[in-house]
């Protein structure tokens, strides 16, 4: 009995998948270099820029000790590191009709190494402060093709980089420190704002006055030790102004797939509950759902992610949310 089969021969090579293309990446209109930069929070610091809603720009960054640690830099370097100069950020920029109540969209665009980068632990500073009192240091070498660092031999990091800090300035004279991440943003230090992302900056002041710095290479949920690999990136961002939309109270980012609403606080517990009333009045507002309803969904579909917990002395917690299981 002879059987025909319509199948493939075992010996054909199986086909070769499509790889997703690349995103494309805008255009800058306008660019920021690396020395047009400050170092603290207020509605007083001039902007560097003028630019209107829709602008794509083009944003080059210092390392997050303005120069102090150095690729060639030793441990020893560390006793003379000073905060004051921390975080160098590039910016203001002031953004035409943005005015207080509004809300400042910012998408990332592209994110590019540069070619090193440095990690730390610096006495008295990260979580686990009061078991790791000696100062270390770590230089990388960075592949910007591969978008690796090797941390030790044979021992390759994949790179995910993102802008630790990204704020608008606050209503507010005094100069604040950009330590801890607050209601205009700031020190947020959360791995999932990276290319692809928008976030939503509630407004404070009259052209939002955007900055962004404290390039990270890749850095864990937690940044536990204080520091991410912390590097020089170069930033391409679009700014939007949203007008007549809901009252944010700090900021929230999406992504293609998900929703996410964040929370600063100085305990765990009290941001955890904050994120997630934050995520319930999205649904509600937004999404048209019952108050009960929406704080249901948030407990079988929202997934609390912890940021960051060094920045003292706030810590920053976010609510993600699927899209797939939203209404609507």
């Amino acid at each position: 009995l002879l059987v025909w089969s319509c199948t493939s021969s075992p010996s054909e090579p199986a086909a070769t998948p499509t790889p997703e293309p690349e995103p494309l990446v805008p255009k800058a209109q306008y660019t920021l270099t690396a020395d047009q930069v400050h170092s603290k929070f207020s509605r007083s610091i001039p902007p560097v820029l003028t630019v209107p809603s829709g602008s794509i720009i083009e944003a080059y960054t210092q390392e997050a000790t303005a120069g102090q640690i150095t690729p060639s830099s030793t441990v020893a370097d560390l006793a003379t590191l000073s905060f004051d100069p921390i975080h160098p950020l590039t910016g203001p920029v002031y953004v035409e009709g943005a005015e207080p109540g509004d809300v400042l969209a910012v998408t990332l665009h592209e994110v590019e190494l540069d070619t090193w980068g440095w990690s730390a632990i610096l006495p008295g500073f990260g979580y686990l402060a009061d078991t790791f009192t000696e100062p270390y240091l770590k230089i990388y070498d960075i592949d910007k093709t591969a978008k690796t660092a090797q941390f030790a031999d044979g021992h390759i990091i994949d790179l995910t980089p993102f802008p630790g800090v990204m704020a608008v300035a606050p209503d507010t004279d005094s100069l604040l420190n950009t330590i801890p991440p607050r209601a205009n943003g700031g020190n947020m230090d959360d791995p999932n704002m990276t290319v692809g992302t928008t976030v939503y900056f509630p407004v404070w002041v009259k052209g939002a006055l955007f900055s962004i710095g404290d390039g990270h290479a890749t850095q864990g949920h937690g940044e536990v030790c204080g520091t991410a690999i912390e590097a020089p990136l170069r930033f391409v961002y679009e700014v939007n102004v949203i007008k007549g939309g809901r009252q944010l109270e700090e900021p929230e980012y999406e992504t293609k797939d998900y929703y996410a609403t964040t929370a600063y606080a100085t305990t765990l517990d009290e941001a955890a509950r904050r994120a997630t009333m934050n995520m319930v009045n999205y649904l509600m507002t937004e999404k048209g759902m019952g108050r009960n309803e929406a704080y249901v969904l948030c407990s079988i579909a929202g997934d609390l992610k912890i940021a960051e917990v060094v920045d003292v002395p706030h810590v920053l917690v976010s609510m993600h949310m699927d899209k797939k299981t939203m209404p609507k």
